[in-house]
C-alpha cells in the first residue's frame, strides 16, 4: 500500500500544476473569493452540482463564466423567472412540414455549465424539468433520449434576502446538489482589489484557457483513486449518522432536527473529501478534509423542526456541534 500511495501522491503533485495555473487564471477576474472558487473546483472535480446563496453583486455568475472560459467550456445561463416553462430549458419537439415529422430542439440545458440563476423564482415544475439533467445526465424529449455534454455542471443561484415571488426547492431537487455554498461579502483589502480591477467603463475580463475538457475527465479518474481509510470512512458514516441520530453520540439536538442527511451526503461528503485532498496536493483523506469541506455538503441536507427555527438554530450550528462532538480517528 505504501508504494501505492507514494505513487498516488506523484501524480497528485503532477496534476497540481494545472491547478495552481487555472486558480491564477481565474483570481485575475475573482478578486478575494478563494472560499467559492475552491469549492467550484470541488464540484467540478467531483462531478456534483452547486447551490449558491448570497445577496446580489458577489461574483457568482462571473465566477461560472470565467471557470467554463478557463477551461474550454460550453456555457449558458438561465434567467429563472415565474413565467418560465421547462421547455425553456430542456428543449422541445417543433413540427417541420416539409417531411411531416417532429424534431427535437435542445435547450440551453445542453452545456458543461449551466448558471440556473435565482433558481427559486420559478414554479416547482420548472425546477423539476432539472431534475433527470442533474441526477441522470440526460434529457428524455418525444421519447428520445439524449445524453448531455461531459462534464455536467449546474451552478444554482439563491437570493437570500428577497423572498417576495419566489418558490421553495423541493427537497428532493436540494438534495441533488453536492454542495451548497453561502457566499459573504469580501474583506476591506479585497474590495479596494475590486475596485482596481473593474471599475471601468469596459473592464478588461478576457480569460486564457488554462485546461481541456478531456483533462478534467482523466482527473476525475484520479480522485477516483483518492485512498479513504477505512476509519476515515467509519468517521464519516458516523458524522451522518449523527444527523440522525444525535442522541446516540450525546448530542441533545433531536428537538432541532426534523430530517438527517440522507445516504446521497455520505456519497457526496466522501466524493467532495477526495477532491478537496486533491487540491490540497495529496493521495489521501484525512479528517480535517471531511471538516473543512463537511458543512457545504450537509447544510441543505439537514431539514430543521419548527422549534429550531423558533430558537433560531442553524443547520451550520448543528453541524459545527457535531463536528466537535464525533470522535475523530
Amino acid at each position: 500500500m505504501s508504494k501505492t500511495l507514494d505513487e498516488l501522491n506523484e501524480q497528485v503533485r503532477q496534476t497540481s500544476s494545472w491547478i495552481v495555473a487555472l486558480r491564477n487564471e481565474m483570481g485575475r477576474v475573482i478578486v478575494g473569493q478563494h472560499y467559492l472558487v475552491d469549492r467550484l473546483l470541488v464540484g467540478l472535480l467531483a462531478n456534483g452540482h452547486i447551490l449558491l446563496e448570497g445577496v446580489p453583486g458577489l461574483a457568482k455568475t462571473l465566477s461560472a463564466r470565467t471557470l467554463a472560459a478557463a477551461i474550454q467550456a460550453k456555457f449558458h445561463r438561465i434567467q429563472f423567472t415565474p413565467d418560465l416553462l421547462p421547455a425553456d430549458i430542456i428543449g422541445t419537439l417543433i413540427y417541420n412540414p416539409q417531411d411531416g415529422k417532429y424534431h427535437a430542439t435542445r435547450g440551453p440545458v445542453f452545456a458543461n455549465f449551466v448558471l440556473a440563476d435565482e433558481i427559486n423564482r420559478a414554479p416547482a415544475k420548472v425546477q423539476s424539468a432539472l431534475l433527470e439533467a442533474m441526477q441522470e445526465r440526460q434529457v428524455t424529449l418525444g421519447g428520445d433520449t439524449m445524453p448531455l455534454p461531459a462534464p455536467f455542471l449546474v451552478l444554482a443561484t439563491e437570493n437570500p434576502i428577497d423572498q417576495e415571488g419566489t418558490y421553495p426547492l423541493p427537497e428532493a431537487q436540494v438534495d441533488r446538489f453536492m454542495l451548497k455554498l453561502l457566499i459573504d461579502y469580501p474583506t476591506f483589502e479585497d474590495e479596494l482589489k475590486i475596485l482596481d480591477t473593474m471599475a471601468f467603463t469596459a473592464p478588461e475580463t478576457i480569460i486564457r484557457p488554462v485546461i481541456s475538457l478531456e483533462e478534467i475527465l482523466l482527473t476525475r479518474k484520479l480522485v477516483d483513486a483518492i485512498h479513504v481509510h477505512e476509519k476515515i470512512r467509519e468517521y464519516i458514516v458516523r458524522i451522518v449518522f449523527a444527523t440522525r441520530q444525535p442522541a446516540e453520540y450525546k448530542l441533545d439536538l433531536k428537538h432541532f432536527i426534523q430530517f438527517g442527511a440522507s445516504p446521497r451526503a455520505t456519497i457526496a461528503l466522501t466524493l467532495a473529501s477526495k477532491a478537496w485532498a486533491l487540491l490540497e496536493g495529496r493521495g489521501y483523506v484525512t479528517p480535517q478534509d471531511i471538516k473543512s469541506i463537511g458543512a457545504d455538503v450537509l447544510r441543505h441536507r439537514i431539514i430543521l423542526s419548527y422549534e429550531a427555527e423558533a430558537e433560531g438554530m442553524t443547520s451550520d450550528e448543528i453541524i459545527r456541534r457535531i463536528f466537535n462532538t464525533v470522535p475523530v480517528p
